[in-house]
């Protein structure tokens, strides 16, 4: 396939999805001519739902005369049947799994949905459910009013990484982190944005090599007011003068996979704040 080439991916669970979501992203990363569309269905815990899902997947795949990919972590297996009636390249990451843990472990597994919070306590993993409802919801400068409530800010300019760098912080770590963009105007000014200005203590920052921001946002808006690379040159620089006016911690995420970016985030907060939060 070309550098042109796109494929429709759906993220696909009974829970949340987000750790399809997460195992599908790391291992589509490693297809950087090829770009990806993707859809993440969650709570598909029934039938009914199952079937709705298959059938965004078929309108996908008839309107790109493509075969959809799946990551799915559907437990019960009629579900699982249904998405895999498709047609759609489907990757079942939970079975792929247990099966040789059976084998090795001499036993069956219980397949039961949701078992998993059994093994964790009903307190860690309600935390952990906690923080990644307030990642989701506080995505991208949403609900700024909650800030009080954020154990982390992650903030930087426009497809640096912050979402996902706060999800996996969320699904990981159980840590509360939320994310702010830097745009506009406020990247014309070293002075805080005001919505970030109370709570300095709780920020760091990310940055990025501009080039390899031109090429992140081409994918996602290929127009020269967004995704040249004098504008992600100005902006990056922007943004590092930001962190330096303010005493921010700054962490590049250009060559970093999510998981050591964020483990390096979790380790500036453990050693300012003590231990901190050890719900992952």
């Amino acid at each position: 396939m070309n550098g042109r080439s796109k494929r429709q991916v759906f993220f696909i669970s009974d829970g949340t999805g987000l750790t399809a979501s997460s195992y599908g992203r790391s291992l589509l990363a490693q297809f950087r001519d090829i770009t990806f569309e993707t859809h993440t269905i969650p709570f598909v815990d029934n039938l009914d739902r199952a079937q709705t899902a298959a059938a965004k997947i078929r309108e996908a795949q008839l309107r790109t005369k493509t075969r959809a990919i799946v990551f799915s972590t559907l437990v019960k297996e009629e579900i699982q049947r249904v998405i895999e009636e498709t047609g759609a390249f489907v990757i079942d990451l939970f079975n792929a799994f247990i099966g040789p843990l059976e084998k090795e472990l001499g036993a069956k597994s219980a397949h039961t949905l949701g078992h998993s919070r059994d093994v964790f306590g009903d307190a860690r993993y309600q935390r952990r459910i906690e923080a990644i409802e307030f990642a989701l919801s506080h995505d991208d400068g949403v609900r700024v009013r909650d800030y009080d409530r954020a154990e982390l800010i992650v903030i930087g300019v426009s497809r640096c990484g912050k979402t996902p760098t706060c999800l996996y912080l969320a699904m990981n770590f159980s840590l509360k982190a939320c994310n702010y963009p830097l745009t506009g105007k406020e990247l014309e000014r070293e002075a805080l944005p005001a919505p970030l200005a109370p709570w300095r203590e709780k920020l760091v920052g990310l940055t990025i090599d501009p080039k390899v921001l031109s090429e992140i946002r081409r994918k996602r808006r290929d127009s020269d007011d967004y995704a040249s690379l004098p504008v992600c040159r100005r902006e990056v620089k922007a943004a590092e003068r930001i962190f330096q006016y303010n005493a921010i911690p700054v962490f590049d995420s250009t060559a970093t996979s999510i998981e050591e970016l964020a483990g390096n985030i979790l380790k500036y907060y453990r050693r300012k704040h003590g231990n901190g939060n050890n719900g992952g």
